[in-house]
């Protein structure tokens, strides 16, 4: 028997094999019990989740020669043609090739005869959107007014893009990525069917690379086992897949908590030398950081551990990493990668606006590292007068967190204890303020970065009363938000009146325009400048 590939081999037959889709099969087999079955149906969802298959699913049930059943037989001649792809009254229709109106002028006119010898004559068309708009409208009226005998089933990705009329006229079923865990569970089965030898941790790497699509991740499986000599090991998995281990992610985020600019640039450069996609790398970067916010609010003990949706023990780590940031850095460092990541499609590279970034993150001016006796994490204030608040958003205390003092009853100064030594009748000029601007944000750097980030996407526009305005495209209200905390704009107002020698106030604003292009690029350049010590040379 010639071989056959995992993805068709292990495809589902019955409604109790399908995966990940519990609330399609509970509908399909409700309304196969009541009889109460639409004349057509859309199946909507991402690649690879089921849709075709359940639609032959759905084909067996209404023509098993003991249906309509929620239990298809097996046996009997309907449903074994069923299974092979030949039978007559189960028409498969690929809508990206028989998209014109002809193919769906020929099937009008076949679905006026009755079937050869099931039930009902099902039409599968999969894309379904890849239809023109004339070959819709001539669907039309055949959909609204179907014989009895007929059942339309669509299968589309992209739902959006098929027409109201259409939509109207179908029963809409929506199917969803399947979990990780989910496409753990069905590879181990397959695995342990074919006697395969392979490591739990390279079923994890194949389920999140697969992006919740199990006949993705059943393909991939089937390649490692080709490749593989006797167990499947998680080197095997990267060298062929060019997977980012879930280590790595780890430990580049610890040379970013330890400020080990070399270190971080060392392991992107071994990434990349071991022909891994740096784009790759920085997409799972992202999400690793969107994992870290999510775990510094659940609990493990309430089951949230699928909001991450990893095997436990990864969760632990993340949940242990997380205590280390606070939500306020995590947004940080997730703004700096996303930004890198726009920069990354306009210069059609991924390596050095990764590398510029990892040392944005990673490098420290003073070479302050975690393990010393006085550092705090993340480059979190390290002057007494300035300690921040416990943020609401934290963790509870009593969870420990690294290295992370309990801010003292005298540690945040009022607004009327800056130094006397500052002059609250005269005020420096607006230009004067834009001079000193990047010394500000240097000078806040060193107390906080993540406020320094944020202030470095701001500019001074308005100073009257001792009242110095600084604006914010308007889709950056997360920049606003965050600097007018009471910790953060006592810090803002402190440095920035040390370094004017004014006594100032701050108010953020959101100005009537969105960041540009050009916006974005001119703050890219300026962090590459100040990191390498350079100087334009020319820019036209």
């Amino acid at each position: 028997m010639p071989y056959q590939v995992f993805a068709l081999k292990w495809r589902p037959q019955n409604f109790d094999e399908i995966v990940g889709q519990k609330h399609i099969v509970a509908t399909l087999k409700s309304s196969l019990q009541k009889d109460r079955l639409a004349h057509a149906y859309l199946f909507a969802g991402p690649r690879g989740v089921g849709k075709t298959s359940t639609a032959r699913i759905l084909a067996k049930a209404l023509n098993c020669k003991n249906g309509p059943t929620i239990t298809p037989c097996q046996k009997c001649v309907l449903c074994l043609e069923i299974n092979q792809g030949r039978g007559l009254d189960v028409i498969e229709i690929d809508g990206a090739s028989n998209r014109g109106i002809d193919e769906i002028r020929t099937l009008r006119e076949n679905v006026k005869f009755s079937p050869v010898s099931g039930r009902y004559k099902v039409y599968i068309i999969d894309e379904v959107h890849m239809l023109t708009q004339e070959a819709f409208n001539a669907l039309l009226k055949t959909l609204e007014e179907p014989p009895e005998f007929v059942k339309f089933i669509f299968a589309t990705t992209q739902p959006h893009k098929v027409i109201p009329t259409i939509l109207s006229r179908c029963q809409r079923l929506n199917f969803r990525h399947i979990s990780a865990m989910e496409i753990i569970a069905q590879l181990e089965k397959v695995a342990a069917k074919e006697s395969i030898e392979i490591d739990k941790e390279v079923l994890f790497a194949i389920a999140r690379s697969s992006d919740g699509s199990l006949r993705d991740a059943e393909s991939i499986l089937d390649q490692l086992s080709s490749f593989s000599k006797g167990k499947v090991s998680l080197q095997d998995a990267i060298s062929v897949l060019g997977l980012i281990e879930q280590e790595t992610l780890f430990e580049i985020t610890e040379k970013i908590i330890h400020k080990d600019a070399k270190g971080a640039l060392a392991l992107l450069n071994n990434i990349i030398d071991e022909g891994k996609d740096p784009g790759v790398f920085l997409t799972n970067f992202i999400e690793h950081f969107r994992n870290l916010m999510v775990a510094k609010f659940i609990r493990q003990e309430a089951g949230d551990l699928r909001l991450i949706d990893l095997p436990e023990e990864v969760c632990e780590r993340l949940i242990k990493q997380a205590h280390i940031f606070s939500l306020e850095e995590i947004f940080s460092v997730f703004n700096t990668l996303v930004n890198t990541q726009e920069m990354s499609k306009r210069l059609e590279s991924s390596r050095i606006p990764l590398e510029i970034s990892l040392v944005k993150l990673a490098y420290d001016k003073k070479e302050t590292h975690l393990n010393s006796p006085s550092a705090k994490p993340f480059s979190q204030a390290k002057d007494s007068s300035l300690k921040e608040k416990p943020h609401s958003d934290s963790l509870p205390q009593s969870q420990t967190q690294i290295n992370e003092e309990k801010p003292q009853a005298h540690s945040v100064k009022k607004a009327d204890d800056f130094p006397a030594a500052l002059d609250s009748t005269q005020s420096p000029s607006l230009d004067g303020v834009k001079s000193s601007w990047q010394s500000i944000i240097d000078h806040l750097g060193k107390i906080k970065m993540s406020v320094a980030t944020y202030m470095n996407e701001g500019s001074p526009t308005k100073l009257e009363n001792n009242i110095l305005t600084v604006s914010f495209p308007k889709d950056y209200s997360l920049h606003k938000e965050s600097l007018e905390r009471p910790e953060n704009k006592l810090i803002i107002e402190r440095i920035t009146s040390e370094v004017l020698s004014s006594r100032l106030r701050v108010n953020f604003v959101l100005s009537k325009e969105t960041a540009q292009k050009e916006e974005h690029e001119d703050g890219f350049l300026k962090t590459a400048l100040q990191t390498f010590k350079g100087r334009v040379i020319k820019k036209e």
